[in-house]
């Protein structure tokens, strides 16, 4: 059986002093937009942490994002093995 709520993203934004999004389920180009108008809405000079532990699949573009995030730096929190080597790959 496919359970379609392991197809969408969930976003969960909590702060304390620093701005935690928690990201889980599928990232993918097509949901790109609402985690980048989130993130520019928290552009007050607080820390921004993406939460990652629980993404269970991403796509090039999800990657290429991420890896924008850490160049501004975002701290990718609990990164997945699979998504760290990626993202390594694509600086190379």
């Amino acid at each position: 059986m496919f359970d379609l709520r392991e197809q969408m993203l969930k976003i969960q934004r909590s702060s304390n002093g620093q701005v935690v999004i928690k990201l889980s389920g599928r990232m993918n180009t097509e949901n790109l937009g609402e985690l980048e108008k989130l993130i520019s809405a928290e552009a007050d000079g607080r820390r921004i942490i993406l939460d990652v532990k629980d993404l269970r699949l991403v796509d090039q573009g999800a990657v290429d994002f991420l890896r924008r995030c850490e160049a501004d730096n975002i701290t990718l929190k609990n990164c997945p093995a699979y998504i760290r080597e990626w993202i390594t790959g694509e600086r190379r």
